[in-house]
């Protein structure tokens, strides 16, 4: 499939079905993250691998949402400014972006291997961050679940116009 195709084929699981992911799979998943570009390769992330029911309840926790209860698996995706590329001329902090970069390299690989993901940035951060403590320089950015989809999307997302949302000069 090429990249394009790849692209239009993704979309934002909400229902899952029972069936495990395999280890090779999770493994791919990380090695495609872990290849992502970053600002000046500082590269400051890092993966959380949430498979247990435990585990699993404890992200159920810090969103509380029935579906994503459904998912075999979670990847929690932290981030620490301190490892960071900052811009000179206006210090801006590049680890949320880096993180998001490795994220979608998560979202898209997924897809490649048939998987369902989600974007979930809407959760307790305290909450998430005593549940798998890493640290005090480190934050959560995102939590993917991901498995094998139980359905597909009726139709897909609307995109705008590539007119609104591109300019040439």
């Amino acid at each position: 499939m090429n990249f394009l195709e790849l692209t239009k084929e993704r979309y934002s699981t909400r229902a899952f079905s029972a069936q495990a992911v395999e280890e090779e799979k999770i493994n791919y998943l990380l090695e495609c993250a872990r290849r992502a570009p970053s600002a000046c390769n500082k590269q400051p992330w890092h993966f959380v691998v949430v498979e247990t029911a435990e585990a699993r309840n404890k992200v159920q926790q810090c969103y509380n949402r029935d579906w994503i209860k459904q998912a075999p698996l979670y990847i929690i995706i932290y981030a620490a400014n301190e490892q960071a590329w900052r811009r000179e001329e206006d210090e801006k902090n590049h680890a949320d972006i880096d993180a998001a970069i490795a994220t979608e390299h998560i979202c898209l690989a997924a897809s490649a291997l048939e998987l369902g993901s989600c974007w979930v940035c809407n959760f307790d951060v305290k909450a998430l961050q005593a549940a798998f403590p890493l640290g005090e320089q480190w934050h959560p950015v995102a939590i993917l679940p991901i498995g094998y989809p139980a359905n597909t999307p009726n139709k897909p997302s609307p995109r705008k116009e590539m007119s609104q949302i591109t300019s040439r000069f």
